[in-house]
C-alpha cells in the first residue's frame, strides 16, 4: 500500500516510515504541514493518508482542516487521522465527506502495533475507526463546551474576561506568554472557534461564551 504521512514532528514520521516499511507498505511522501500534506495527496493519490491533527501553520487543527479539504477535492481519499488530543472542530465534516475510508485514533491509545496496521487496512478498505473517546466527544457536543476546559484553561479565560492580555494574564499565571497563547488556543478549539476565524473576534466570542454561563 502507497502512503502519505503528516506530521510536525520529525521523528516520528521517521518511526512511521520505519514502521509502515517493516510492514510491507511504501510512504511516498512526508510532510510536516497541511498544506504540503493536501499537496501531497492530490500528487500521489495513495491508499491512505496518515496525518496528526496539530501542524504548522495554526498549530491547532491543521491536519484535520487539510484532511476535510483532501475529501472534498477526492471523496474517495482514505485518511487516518492521529492525535495528541480530541479536536472535534472539523470532524463532523471529515466524516460527512465522502463514502468511510475514514480513521481518528489517539496517538497516546494505540498501543498495539498489530491494532494500528489492522485500523489502516480497514480504512483503506473503505471502513471507518474511531478510537471511543473520539466517539464520546462527538456525540456529546450538546454539552456545555466550558466543561470541556482544564483548570489552566479556565483560569486563563477569566482573566481573559477581565480585558487582561496576554502578557498580563502570563504575569498573573506566572507563565510564559508562549505558554498563554497555547492555552488560548486550546480554549477557541473547544469553544468550537475556528482558526480561520478573526483573532480579535475569537477572543471575544470565547469570553462571552464565558460570560453568559457563569
Amino acid at each position: 500500500m502507497r502512503v502519505v504521512v503528516a506530521d510536525d514532528s520529525m521523528l516520528l514520521r521517521e518511526g512511521l516510515q520505519l514502521l509502515l516499511a517493516e510492514a510491507g507498505h511504501e510512504v511516498v511522501a512526508s510532510v510536516g504541514d497541511g498544506p504540503s500534506f493536501v499537496e501531497a495527496m492530490a500528487e500521489h493519490r495513495p491508499g491512505i493518508g496518515i496525518v496528526d491533527v496539530r501542524m504548522p501553520p495554526s498549530n491547532t487543527d491543521e491536519g484535520l482542516r487539510a484532511a476535510v479539504a483532501v475529501r472534498r477535492s477526492w471523496p474517495e481519499a482514505r485518511l487516518m487521522v492521529l492525535s495528541q488530543y480530541v479536536e472535534v472542530s472539523y470532524a463532523d465534516d471529515l466524516l460527512a465527506t465522502g463514502d468511510g475510508g475514514v480513521g481518528y485514533l489517539l496517538k497516546d491509545r494505540v498501543s498495539d502495533l498489530d491494532d494500528f496496521l489492522g485500523a489502516l487496512a480497514a480504512v483503506a478498505a473503505g471502513g471507518t475507526v474511531l478510537d471511543p473517546l473520539v466517539v464520546r466527544q462527538l456525540m456529546g457536543r450538546n454539552r456545555d463546551p466550558l466543561a470541556d476546559l482544564t483548570p489552566r484553561e479556565h483560569e486563563v479565560l477569566s482573566l481573559m474576561a477581565e480585558g487582561r492580555s496576554n502578557a498580563a494574564i502570563a504575569d498573573a499565571l506566572s507563565v510564559s506568554i508562549a505558554g498563554v497563547e497555547k492555552h488560548t488556543q486550546r480554549i477557541f478549539a473547544k469553544l468550537g472557534l475556528r482558526p480561520d476565524d478573526d483573532a480579535a473576534h475569537r477572543r471575544v466570542a470565547a469570553v462571552l461564551q464565558f460570560l453568559y454561563r457563569s
